[in-house]
């Protein structure tokens, strides 16, 4: 089982949509930032084509960014970028490789925190087909394409972007049988809460959004054997040589 790095300044994180943070690993974020670790988003899509209500189409991908940045701010975190790729059609191609590569250059980050693109057959609402190519298009990004200084040769040419090695990743709803590390989030479950409530559009019509949280988390920190009344998020940590 390896063990995550101790020398973290800066993390990176990728996701699909807004709010998939906040439900995978917004405890743990705003455990980084209490430890006074910087962290950063990068969201693919805009969550255009979510949401449960009558909100026109045209209006629902601004309001999600708004949210997410509200949800960011109730973590402590206020680098949000978005790349403004479609929601429900994002697939792991070199356009979305190299955006994402921009953002490890530009934020630097000695941690990647993204989305298995790995089925988890036992929970396939983790699996959206946009969070596993958000995965596979971050890993890509990590490895070969950012620390390589010959991968898109525009990101050095144009805008000054020097290559930068990540040295490690952190993988968010990835199988159970891959999961090899737990965060206790327990003392900072409150801002897990607050920032999904932030995202008004996709929690308001859940009155049990706490106590759903807190089963989930419950159980996960049941399957690591932590201490009863415990509250956790699960990941795969991966070393990158």
């Amino acid at each position: 089982m390896p063990t995550p790095r101790t020398d973290v300044e800066r993390v990176l994180v990728v996701t699909a949509h807004p709010d998939d943070v906040d439900f995978g690993a917004a405890g743990t974020v705003a455990s980084w930032v209490e430890a006074g670790i910087d962290v950063a988003y990068c969201i693919c899509t805009s969550g255009d084509a979510g949401g449960f209500d009558d909100t026109p189409r045209a209006e629902m991908g601004p309001l999600r960014e708004a949210e997410q940045r509200a949800a960011a701010k109730e973590l402590g975190v206020s680098d949000v970028t978005f790349l403004g790729y479609p929601d429900g059609r994002l697939v792991a191609d070199i356009a979305l490789r190299r955006d994402i590569s921009r953002q490890i250059r530009r934020v630097r980050p000695h941690r990647v925190l993204t989305q298995s693109p790995e089925i988890w057959w036992e929970r396939i609402g983790a699996s959206h087909p946009d969070h596993r190519a958000a995965g596979e298009a971050a890993i890509a990004a990590v490895y070969p394409d950012a620390r390589n200084p010959f991968a898109h040769p525009e990101l050095l040419a144009d805008e000054g972007l020097e290559a930068w090695t990540v040295p490690e990743m952190w993988l968010m709803a990835a199988p159970q049988e891959r999961a090899n590390h737990v965060v206790d989030i327990t003392s900072v479950f409150d801002k897990k809460v607050a920032s999904l409530r932030a995202h008004i559009s996709q929690t308001a019509h859940r009155t049990d959004l706490d106590e759903l949280l807190r089963t989930a988390g419950s159980s996960v920190a049941r399957r690591f054997d932590l201490p009863e009344g415990r509250v956790a998020e699960a990941f795969q940590v991966v070393a990158i040589g």
